[in-house]
């Protein structure tokens, strides 16, 4: 690899599948998609939009937190777990928060949950939501040691806000997380931004990282995936909206930023990566949506797993290399 993946860990187990021979694109899809279908719990009316990490346990190698909206269409967050990464034992129920801080339960209610992130920092599993505060989006965080009791933390922003991503390490004694500040609907407009915070309650120090650029993202853009630290800084995907005659088009691509200061950009991919094309990213409850929430990356091989949802309906997987993925940025960044 001329690429080195930072911090990284030893996935022989990762899921994969090589690069199609035929195949013109730095990121090549599953042809298994998708790998978990909108019905796959007896209540789910969609499963998608979703996070996972490596996790050793009884339940298999591999566990996340799964976007499912149920037949009542209310958005919850349930556990899950895979021995391959490929096929999830999705928990029927959704998960019910602890509170961290009592004293904080009566200000600090469960809303909803969607789109979850799931980074590992030094000691536990941090898990980040779209939260409601007075049935306002705002990022909710939470954590857990096992992923069957999970604490809930008070939420890191006021509304309106969403996509919370966590950075899995501290930067400069801080932690530091992504968020897209919005509204109460369906933003038509968004950026990036960075926050800091010395013990994941107070968060300041807010730092604009970038804003839509080229057609493909023009309308908004929001972190997507944990980012991935490498010699080359910080890779991070993050997906990016247009605005169609026929409604939003959600692609995604990838940026690279400064390992110390990473509100810094040194490349951003001027095309997406991946864009709404197969069926099933085309139709479901939401058309034309791939999104992409977590990657798994082997710091042996610099193989990359990336998990995205489709038409808010369906999650599936796609497959790239840091050597790849880095190169082509780099060669085609629009900064």
């Amino acid at each position: 690899m001329k690429t080195q993946i930072i911090n990284g860990v030893s996935l022989p187990n990762i899921p994969w599948q090589d690069k199609p021979a035929d195949c013109k694109d730095v990121i090549w899809r599953y042809d298994a998609n998708p790998i978990i279908p909108r019905d796959q719990l007896p209540t789910s009316n969609s499963i998608f939009n979703s996070a996972v990490v490596p996790f050793e346990s009884e339940r298999g190698k591999f566990a996340g937190v799964f976007r499912v909206d149920d037949k009542c269409r209310n958005m919850e967050l349930h556990a899950g777990f895979s021995k391959d990464g490929i096929h999830w034992d999705i928990e029927p129920d959704r998960i019910v928060f602890e509170q961290a801080d009592k004293s904080t339960e009566e200000a600090n209610q469960w809303g909803y949950g969607y789109d979850p992130r799931v980074c590992f920092i030094e000691d536990r599993f941090w898990v980040t939501w779209c939260n409601a505060y007075g049935w306002k989006p705002t990022i909710g965080v939470a954590y857990t040691y096992d992923f069957k009791t999970f604490y809930q933390c008070e939420n890191a922003f006021l509304p309106f806000n969403r996509n919370g991503v966590l950075f899995p390490r501290k930067i400069n004694g801080k932690y530091v997380m992504f968020s897209r500040p919005s509204d109460s609907g369906h933003t038509p407009f968004g950026d990036m931004y960075i926050s800091q915070s010395p013990d994941m309650k107070y968060w300041g120090e807010h730092r604009h990282v970038m804003g839509p650029l080229k057609a493909w993202e023009s309308k908004k853009i929001g972190a997507g995936p944990i980012p991935i630290e490498t010699s080359e800084g910080w890779l991070c995907f993050y997906h990016g909206v247009l605005e169609s005659c026929n409604g939003f088009v959600y692609s995604f691509s990838a940026c690279i930023l400064d390992k110390d200061e990473p509100w810094k950009v040194k490349y951003r991919c001027a095309e997406y990566l991946l864009s709404p094309q197969k069926i099933y990213e085309c139709v479901g409850d939401v058309q034309n949506v791939t999104f992409p929430c977590a990657t798994l990356v082997d710091a042996d091989t610099g193989r990359i797993a990336i998990y995205y949802g489709c038409a808010d309906t369906c999650v599936s997987m796609a497959f790239t290399t840091v050597d790849d993925v880095v190169d082509y940025v780099k060669n085609h960044s629009s900064v």
